[in-house]
């Protein structure tokens, strides 16, 4: 370990496991790897139907499905004070020092590091999304970041386009804010062993058939590439409201045996629909990031995709064609797509991959902003409500009024319920047998010895 210091972290979000999507991924490798890196780990999501408690996963990591049930969108619904109990007493039970929440669409999140700034925590947030500032949903959503952040400690984006949104929709000094992008599990998406024959050209494209993921592109798109190009194939995974608009398409344009639907493909499943095509499509009208452009990369696919939000930051400029979010020029990117595939070599796409983007790089680099958390300054409860405040001639008055319900709620538990009731959780330990990796809890080790 060297000088490296130790941190004791709770992540939060709806999104986790058995869910898949970019969250998800970024928040399990990142778990992993600081794992790896001997800190501590807990994460706190809601129920997934029948999973709930606490269950363990890979490299010991430590899940509680709190019994909450997503609502809207695999959000919970908002509580304001449901989960301070229960998040107080695992935060006393795992001895946290740090609490990181993900996503601003998040309702747990929002939760989370609102009662851990008012216990004393250091908190750290990640930002996974671009919003606007004209519509309605956003003008809300801005100023509910606005209030979460307002007492943040440090702040994660994962694109500079994303940094300066969160800059913007938050108000956070931008000396706060650090940009550490997402990464790829390199060993898992790995290149066809031999290269696929051009006699067809497959476009595959793995989405959640949504408006955000430009689905409504899709449909002005493939008829026409179709058309220009007879040997083109398009392969559509996903699930999501707007696929009934694909179908509608497949079936006007007579093109069943061009355009095959998946549905719904299981992560473990991603690596082997890659491999069978030669170009990856991603039409987003808004990004942040995109690990499935990495994904896609990792498996030696040519990018076509949307200029949109943080994606002319992933790739360099010789593995992916970017294009307006507008079906003329995206027609126009797939050609020249088609007419530079004979260039692309999977497998040193591949090797470029593995320098570029590694989930270890990614878990040294939040090292530091924890390190930086736990070097702000505690401030008092009146120092506090004033940073609420400045939020807003009435939204900060409001503010100021939750948070301080949300204290003398936290007052009320630890009279009823002292810390020192709270059984705190052993830390484990580890050893090896036959070159495998056993994690045993400390107690039990004990007894047994």
């Amino acid at each position: 370990m060297g000088d490296r210091r130790q941190h004791r972290i709770l992540v939060v979000s709806d999104f986790f496991y058995p869910n898949f999507g970019g969250v998800e991924n970024h928040i399990y490798y990142l778990s992993q790897c600081l794992l790896k890196l001997g800190h501590k780990v807990v994460v706190m999501t809601h129920a997934y139907g029948n999973r709930s408690g606490v269950r363990y996963m890979t490299g010991g990591l430590k899940v509680y499905y709190i019994p909450w049930k997503p609502f809207l969108m695999q959000n919970t619904l908002p509580t304001f004070y449901g989960t301070l109990p229960l998040m107080r007493n695992i935060l006393i039970r795992e001895k946290i020092s740090i609490v990181h929440g993900h996503q601003a669409f998040s309702t747990l999140c929002h939760e989370a590091l609102m009662h851990a700034r008012t216990m004393g925590y250091k908190i750290v947030f990640t930002d996974h999304s671009l919003y606007g500032f004209a519509d309605v949903g956003s003008i809300h959503m801005n100023k509910v970041l606005q209030f979460t952040l307002a007492e943040i400690s440090q702040a994660i984006c994962v694109s500079h386009t994303s940094k300066e949104n969160t800059v913007l929709r938050s108000g956070l000094p931008p000396e706060k804010v650090f940009v550490i992008p997402n990464a790829v599990d390199t060993a898992m998406f790995m290149p066809a062993p031999e290269r696929l024959k051009s006699d067809e050209i497959v476009i595959v494209v793995i989405s959640r058939l949504v408006y955000r993921k430009g689905t409504d592109l899709l449909v002005e798109v493939i008829p026409e590439v179709c058309r220009l190009f007879p040997k083109v194939r398009f392969i559509v995974g996903g699930d999501g409201p707007k696929r009934v608009r694909l179908e509608e398409m497949r079936e006007k344009h007579s093109l069943q045996d061009r355009v095959e639907m998946l549905g719904a493909v299981p992560h473990a499943q991603v690596r082997s629909l890659l491999i069978s095509g030669h170009i990856f499509l991603n039409s987003s009208l808004t990004e942040a990031f995109c690990i499935a452009i990495l994904e896609a990369a990792s498996c030696g696919l040519l990018t076509v995709s949307t200029h949109v939000g943080g994606v002319p930051e992933v790739l360099p400029d010789d593995m992916i064609v970017l294009a307006e979010p507008d079906p003329v020029d995206m027609v126009r990117a797939i050609k020249k797509a088609i007419t530079i595939l004979p260039m692309i070599d999977p497998q040193d796409m591949h090797g470029r991959m593995k320098k570029l983007y590694d989930w270890h790089d990614v878990a040294r680099r939040t090292e530091v902003v924890y390190d930086r958390a736990l070097k702000c300054s505690d401030q008092h409860l009146l120092d506090r409500l004033s940073r609420y405040l400045s939020c807003g001639s009435w939204a900060g008055k409001l503010f100021c009024l939750v948070m301080i319900v949300d204290f003398l709620l936290y007052c009320l538990l630890r009279l009823l319920q002292p810390a020192a009731y709270i059984e705190e959780v052993p830390d484990s330990v580890k050893f090896l047998c036959q070159d495998e990796e056993i994690t045993m809890d400390a107690s039990w080790h004990q007894s047994s010895t």
